[in-house]
């Protein structure tokens, strides 16, 4: 009998499977909600149209075989707005939009906590999720760092106390989070690539965040996916050795669309924990193979202990058509399959 490594994920499989934390915005959705923003429908129409494409995105994810499911973020115009919008310091101007994934013009009003430490809704969207499925879910939520970058701060200068007032913000949302039964939280840094010296400053406001919440943490760092285009290019490294210090259980990275040369550095480096590598290319809308896959998870488990990985897409699949992304997350449950089975023959065939 093959002894068994420990997953990285209690309760799951070797090299499960995960996706990022966004799901395919069908076209009709996309209108809808570019609608909304033009004044056309209300709030509550919206939000009852977000709940029928969460419950079908679970569902896709359900079918695919992913272990550990999200609501695909369907609630979000994009990954700013949705929180900045919910917090009573933050003035938008102008709530309309051209099309619903556009920033809002958006300013810090006042210190942020000055109206105690408030509640922003996340556990009652967790808890929506929770009642369409059974497995466990990820809830991911833009760090402190990039909400910072989309935030004019009036006339204080002190962009390092926003990036910890924000981070303080978080971890009270990530507290209640907590206590409403997730144990799967994710910290997503999609500008951190672009301001490479900030890497400390954005290790330290992760740490506020996890602080005093014992889930399962990941912190996901790419180079940029808006409109299915990379906005920065370069290699990992940058994170060191600042991300050392994360008080994180997981690195979710990019890999497919850019090689994993950074495996080897990863290793080097010193990342003694899980990371969630990225195995299909969000920005292609090529469905891989199953094949395709189990080579690309192979290539990880040479350099990386298999029992610290968890498979996952690069990035979001937000701009990825609904078919593909159904198509994509099928390969990549299956490719992983055919890795987890070379690794445990026993298991596989008694």
């Amino acid at each position: 009998m093959v002894a068994q490594p420990r997953a990285p994920i209690p309760g799951l499989p070797m090299l499960p499977t995960s996706i990022v934390g966004s799901y395919s915005v069908p076209g009709w959705l996309e209108r809808i909600k570019t609608d909304f923003h033009r004044h056309r429908i209300s709030a509550n129409h919206l939000t009852e149209i977000e709940e029928v494409a969460i419950k079908a995105a679970v569902k896709d994810q359900e079918r695919a075989g992913i272990d550990v499911v999200s609501d695909g973020e369907l609630r979000r115009d994009n990954d700013i707005d949705y929180l900045l919008a919910r917090i009573p310091e933050v003035s938008i101007r102008g709530q309309g939009k051209d099309f619903y994934y556009d920033y809002y013009d958006a300013e810090l009003v006042r210190p942020l906590g000055s109206d105690g430490q408030q509640s922003l809704g996340f556990a009652a969207d967790f808890d929506f999720t929770r009642q369409q499925t059974d497995r466990p879910i990820k809830f991911s939520f833009t760090g402190p760092f990039s909400l910072s970058r989309r935030l004019r701060n009036g006339d204080r200068p002190d962009e390092t106390e926003l990036v910890r007032s924000l981070a303080r913000l978080l971890n009270v949302q990530a507290r209640e989070l907590f206590d409403a039964g997730a144990r799967f939280l994710q910290i997503d840094e999609p500008f951190l690539a672009g301001y490479p010296d900030a890497v400390p400053l954005a290790i330290e406001a992760v740490n506020i965040v996890t602080d005093g919440v014992p889930a399962s943490w990941g912190l996901h760092i790419c180079w940029g996916n808006r409109y299915a285009r990379p906005t920065w290019e370069g290699h990992y490294d940058f994170l060191f050795p600042s991300v050392l210090q994360a008080r994180v259980d997981q690195l979710v990275l990019e890999f497919a669309r850019k090689g994993y040369d950074d495996l080897q550095l990863l290793h080097r480096l010193g990342w003694d924990r899980a990371v969630g590598v990225g195995v299909i290319d969000v920005k292609s809308t090529e469905v891989e193979t199953a094949e395709t896959v189990a080579g690309r998870v192979r290539r990880a488990v040479e350099v990386l202990p298999a029992e610290s990985i968890v498979v996952n897409p690069d990035c979001g699949l937000r701009h990825t058509p609904p078919e593909v992304a159904l198509g994509k997350l099928t390969a990549m449950v299956a490719g992983a399959a055919l890795v987890r089975a070379e690794l445990q023959p026993s298991v596989v065939h008694g």
